[in-house]
């Protein structure tokens, strides 16, 4: 009887150890946080969510400055849970991330996987929490499923942009992260906004802790980024996405003013030979020059100023106190612009790249239009005189309004330029974004740079010229000590500054006088 016993007991353990072993492979049955499940705290949490004011309870903080957003601390009851999802998810294929805006690692969708935490996730997230949320804001939101991991490592960055996208309502995120602070970066920093709702100042920064889910209302106003990773040891890990509903209504976009632009300043040819290597006043390799510049649409001009010269700007880059403005808002730009008055070594190389004599130069390297004495382009006479042979009379009669209100500005138009210096280090980057009019016209872009011996690519600061609603790269221009960068792009080509990143500051620590550079940055327009 008791060896019965025992064989019985030994069996119900199997039977039982069995169903564990179902259980854990079927994925736990979880809940979230219960301390805000109850009805009366429900109630409060809505209500605080309606009058747009802060509530603050051991389940839940929420806070309206700059926008709407909540954090949930230990999110979900369980950790034998959060391993196995944690490892699942460690598990999956991922893939690396990276443009003007960010640089992570991040999974497939979540949607469909059949892994069983994921799977208990989903359902935890989209039926459980999505009805709660529905009941404390109000809104009704939509089955869509939209959620992906993502991890980020040192460097890693996500920087300011808002989330709006057709349908996003609510933006959430879940935590799987070691013990983390401050210094580790990672952070979701929140911007306060201007009078013309751009973003302005980081004003919050939520530390990501285990098992915390921060979520918000996707808005006109909800500028936010994942600051840079600075932790060289540490994965930021977490899963993300939206709950999709009706969209707030979003005010008229604002459009930047452009920066101001001038044609060319009164300046013979000695300008150019006080300041240009004499290797470029040659006209023979201008012909060169311009027949590679016309195949490439791009050249490298290398020691393009004399070595005196370059070495004069670069010592007093270094050394001058000078002033300088941070150039926003951080969902354009981030950069500091020389502002005030100048040492006269730099104001006099502006006047250099705004003056007649370079227009000339200019135009005589690329073979564009810049200078009254440049010659026309005879492909675009041929082309203009094949389409006007083409046109009916019926088309050439309906197009003399516009023709005739625009040949005046034509013919007065002239050759403009604009310009600035610019200083760049760690945290300074440009993005592409929508509003930009600059990009709607043909353009030389003009870059020379200061200061960058041994600038490495994986710094970030190359600026990378991309085709028109695609991620393929045309070009990466890496700044190259006293190399003239000309670059024409059309209207199809956009062009950003990457983020210059926390591994810019090795230069500094290999006793090298800065850890940026300076450029100055010029664009002319035909």
């Amino acid at each position: 009887w008791e060896i019965g016993t025992e064989m019985n007991r030994k069996r119900r353990f199997e039977l039982q150890s069995g169903k564990v072993r179902k259980r854990e492979k079927r994925g736990e049955t979880v809940d979230f946080s219960s301390l805000v499940r109850g009805e009366t705290i429900k109630e409060q949490i809505s209500t605080a969510w309606k009058e747009k004011r802060a509530f603050t309870h051991e389940g839940i903080v929420m806070d309206t400055h700059p926008f709407h957003h909540c954090l949930i601390p230990n999110f979900i009851q369980s950790q034998t849970f959060l391993e196995g999802l944690q490892n699942e998810l460690l598990n999956l294929k991922f893939q690396e991330k990276s443009n003007d805006l960010y640089k992570f690692k991040q999974s497939d969708d979540l949607k469909k996987r059949k892994e069983p935490y994921i799977s208990t996730l989903r359902k935890l997230l989209f039926e459980n929490f999505r009805t709660w949320l529905s009941d404390v804001t109000k809104v009704e939101f939509e089955q869509t499923i939209d959620m992906s991991c993502a991890k980020y490592n040192y460097t890693d960055i996500l920087l300011c942009h808002d989330d709006e996208l057709e349908g996003r309502r609510i933006a959430f995120i879940l935590y799987l992260v070691p013990p983390w602070d401050m210094t580790d970066g990672g952070t979701l920093d929140l911007y306060s906004i201007d009078e013309h709702f751009q973003p302005q100042e980081i004003v919050k920064s939520l530390v990501p802790s285990w098992n915390s889910l921060a979520f918000f209302e996707v808005s006109p106003v909800s500028f936010h980024q994942v600051s840079e990773v600075l932790s060289k040891e540490k994965c930021r890990l977490s899963v993300s996405g939206w709950f999709h509903g009706p969209s707030l209504e979003r005010p008229t976009r604002y459009i930047e003013p452009l920066l101001p632009r001038s044609p060319h300043i009164p300046h013979d040819h000695n300008i150019l030979y006080e300041w240009i290597n004499p290797i470029y006043m040659d006209m023979k390799l201008h012909v060169q020059v311009q027949k590679e510049f016309e195949e490439r649409s791009e050249i490298l001009l290398k020691d393009f100023l004399k070595l005196e010269k370059f070495q004069e700007v670069c010592e007093t880059l270094e050394k001058e106190n000078l002033a300088w403005k941070t150039r926003g808002p951080p969902n354009k730009r981030c950069y500091e612009t020389a502002e005030g008055r100048l040492p006269d070594v730099l104001r006099n190389c502006i006047e250099l790249f705004h003056s007649e004599a370079m227009f000339l130069l200019l135009s005589n390297l690329t073979g564009l239009k810049l200078h009254f004495l440049a010659s026309g382009n005879e492909d675009d006479e041929q082309d203009r005189e094949k389409e006007a042979a083409e046109t009916t009379p019926l088309e050439r009669t309906s197009d003399c309004a516009v023709e005739s209100s625009t040949k005046l500005e034509q013919e007065l138009s002239v050759p403009v330029c604009r310009g600035e210096l610019r200083q760049w280090g760690h945290g300074n980057y440009t993005l592409i974004h929508d509003t930009d009019t600059d990009h709607a016209e043909f353009a030389l872009d003009l870059l020379l740079f200061f200061g960058c011996e041994d600038w490495e690519v994986e710094y970030g600061g190359f600026t990378s010229y991309i085709a028109k609603e695609e991620d393929e790269e045309l070009l990466t221009m890496i700044p190259e000590n006293n190399a003239l960068a000309l670059i024409y792009r059309d209207k199809e080509t956009l062009k950003f500054v990457k983020y210059i990143n926390h591994h810019s500051l090795d230069r500094k620590r290999n006793n090298l006088s800065q850890a940026g550079f300076w450029d100055f940055s010029f664009v002319y327009y035909e």
